[in-house]
């Protein structure tokens, strides 16, 4: 552990006008109010905020970062206010701590709304002030060095699973790529312990057997382009183990057939000698075509440069090659850390532009589910580049489409887009871009997206707009739905209301406006008698039960109240389990989940639906065989009578000696009624036979 004059000699090293005192202030304060308490380790506690420090010295980063890093814990683990830390260290410092805080109240949510929660309010804290990220993401490092001190493994998996699917993609998008690379690996090892073993086991054999191979490969690099005038720095390493895995898992390889487990490096005086360093190393040695990377004049949206290439070795050995400068190196390592900048404001830059999509990603987000899902597939992705006709760049997952790219240029652009040019070309909205495609899209004034993209976008922006739009559609269309349903309420109601009364009925229901109103109408949230009541009070208490008749059908779900059909296929019935079936433009179909007609909807969205509370009263197919001979048909018709079912149809469908064989369409209750009739059809003698159709 830093000892405090350790700590502040660091800073003061790169930072020769910090504060000392203000320093030692915080170093002390961090020990007394952490006090006796101790880590999973059996180190004092203090030791984790001042080795956070000690990693943000690293970074070179300001003395308010360094004092929020040593006092991070103080608000939420000791009896320190944010007011106190104001007091003692300033606005700035208490505001970032406050921040840091905030992601560390939610460890008792159930695990995927903490991991969402996390998400959201990190995210909201970054877009504050991006130095909140980096005091996280050294936290959780340390907190992953020292994670084999837990003994849950539940508690270690969940935290290791947590760190792979948040932090490591957060350190890779902000380019701090040696804390991505170090979270992976310790993250990995617990997740994957048998592959772990496996793969370093592997790895040390083959350094063994190839003792000093990493060395010749560098050496021959080196002196390749000193022959041509070029001076250079290379060094050679591992793929580390997790790297290797997901290689072995994507391309479904043996450890023996992942041929690229080395990179190199070479470091350059400017960018001139990085393209020589790339034209004599193809001259020299056999690159590998398609395995090409030009992120110097394309750099990440984390700012990263470099250039990437793989040769062939000695004829048949694979190496990745990285060919940078001594600039570059230095800012990769750490990304937006190595040369952090703030407006006015305390706003981070704008070579974090990707973070405004994520924030409006937070916005957009119904639930937590869908937050993790279009965060993951905002932060994981491998890019493409791809231009504007007026040469504006973009950079986008692997496998967007014209309609992501115009999501990426804004999201009004994307919600009119109607078609699009690729290189000067008409092609379809779903077309997946490549690099370096010009796109054109064209806007139509009255477009609105359409729930038929959810099934090729594959940038998170681009899938939270669409639903959100779908769902302002869906609102508004189950609200038209709920405003003829009311005009129908208030004509049973035995006095005309007005607009007062409709204000008066918002305000007794708790409702924001008439449309909220109208929508938990149309989406059965309200029955037919609490909304009588909340116009007319006392109107229903001695009004016939006929004129307070609640809707008999309504459906639970995502378009709950949204022109919905009970499919004729199947005719569902109240307490089957149903599903439902939209196509664009048209209404929901209900179906019965075992119908056989579900196998022609793969063109349409599925909606996971349910019976409302109230819901009875529909109509059920049977299919009947009577024994032919007089009088069962007769029979049949007395069972339904006792039963109170209602015929709606009856057909007969073959006739087959001894048998007759009936359709029937009864209006029946719900499952158990339908039921109840079919045993009775069977144990009469005249019936043969009786199921659902």
């Amino acid at each position: 552990m830093l000892r405090q004059y350790e700590l502040v000699e660091r800073v003061k090293e790169y930072d020769p006008d910090a504060d000392e005192a203000l320093l030692n202030r915080a170093y002390v304060y961090t020990v007394q109010k952490h006090g006796s308490q101790k880590r999973a380790s059996g180190d004092p506690y203090f030791s984790h905020p001042v080795e956070v420090a000690g990693l943000m010295t690293d970074l070179k980063l300001d003395q308010q970062t360094i004092i929020t890093a040593l006092l991070h814990d103080t608000v939420e683990d000791t009896l320190a206010t944010i007011e106190d830390i104001e007091e003692r260290f300033g606005p700035d410092v208490a505001r970032l701590v406050d921040g840091v805080t905030k992601l560390s109240k939610i460890e008792q949510m159930p695990e995927d709304e903490r991991a969402a929660e996390n998400l959201r309010k990190f995210l909201l804290a970054m877009s504050e002030d991006l130095r909140v990220l980096l005091v996280k993401l050294a936290d959780r490092l340390h907190n992953m060095r020292t994670l084999h001190h837990i003994k849950n493994p539940d508690k270690r998996r969940r935290i290791a699973r947590e760190t792979m699917d948040i932090y490591a993609p957060l350190a890779e998008r902000v380019g701090m790529y040696e804390y991505m690379r170090e979270m992976q690996l310790l993250a990995f090892e617990q997740l994957e312990p048998e592959a772990y073993t496996t793969i370093t086991r592997r790895l040390d054999q083959l350094r063994q057997s190839d003792a000093g191979q990493v060395d010749r490969i560098a050496l021959d690099f080196k002196q390749a382009l000193a022959a041509a005038g070029l001076e250079v720095e290379v060094w050679g390493r591992e793929k580390h183990p997790y790297s290797i895995w997901r290689k072995m898992a994507e391309r479904h390889l043996p450890f023996e057939q992942v041929s690229d487990i080395m990179a190199f490096r070479v470091l350059t005086e400017n960018v001139a000698d990085c393209y020589a360093a790339l034209g004599i190393l193809h001259q020299t040695f056999q690159f590998v075509p398609g395995r090409f990377k030009d992120y110097i004049s394309t750099p990440k949206n984390n700012g990263y440069r470099s250039l990437h290439t793989t040769l062939f070795y000695d004829k048949s050995m694979r190496v990745e090659v990285q060919i940078r400068t001594r600039e570059m190196h230095r800012t990769n390592g750490f990304g937006l850390a190595a040369h952090w900048a703030y407006k006015q404001g305390g706003k981070v830059d704008g070579e974090v532009g990707w973070l405004r999509d994520l924030i409006e990603i937070v916005d957009a987000s119904h639930d937590s589910e869908e937050l993790m899902e279009h965060t993951k597939l905002a932060i994981y992705q491998d890019r493409i580049f791809a231009f504007t006709p007026k040469g504006a760049l973009f950079q986008l997952p692997k496998g967007a489409t014209a309609v992501d790219f115009a999501f990426a240029v804004h999201t009004d652009l994307g919600a009119q887009t109607v078609g699009a040019k690729i290189n000067g070309r008409h092609m379809p909205l779903r077309t997946p871009l490549g690099n370096g495609d010009v796109v054109e899209i064209i806007k139509g004034k009255n477009a609105e997206p359409q729930l038929s993209w959810l099934g090729f976008v594959v940038t998170g922006k681009a899938r939270a707009a669409i639903r959100r739009a779908v769902r302002a559609k869906e609102r508004a269309e189950i609200a038209e739905i709920g405003a003829k349903l009311y005009d129908e309420i208030a004509e049973r109601l035995p006095a005309k209301v007005g607009k007062k009364a409709l204000k008066q009925a918002v305000e007794r229901l708790e409702m924001g406006d008439v449309e909220d109103l109208m929508y938990a109408i149309g989406a059965a949230k309200l029955s037919d008698r609490e909304v009588m009541e909340a116009l007319v009070p006392g109107s229903t208490a001695d009004m016939p039960e006929e004129a307070q008749q609640e809707r008999a059908i309504s459906i639970k779900g995502l378009t709950a109240g949204v022109g919905f059909d009970l499919a004729e296929c199947c005719h569902p019935v109240p307490g089957d389990r149903i599903v439902g079936l939209r196509r664009p433009h048209n209404t929901v179909e209900v179906h019965a989940i075992d119908c056989l007609e579900l196998a022609n909807g793969v063109d349409a969205d599925w909606v996971d639906l349910s019976w409302g509370e109230r819901s009875h009263g529909a109509v059920g197919r049977i299919n009947v065989v009577l024994y032919n001979r007089p009088g069962t048909l007769a029979e049949m018709a007395g069972v339904f009578a006792r039963n109170n079912a209602n015929v709606m149809n009856l057909e007969l469908t073959q006739r087959d000696d001894p048998f007759h064989t009936y359709a029937v369409d009864l209006e029946v209750q719900d499952l158990a009624h339908l039921t109840r009739i079919m045993s009775a059809l069977r144990a009469t003698d005249a019936v043969a036979q009786a199921d659902r159709l």
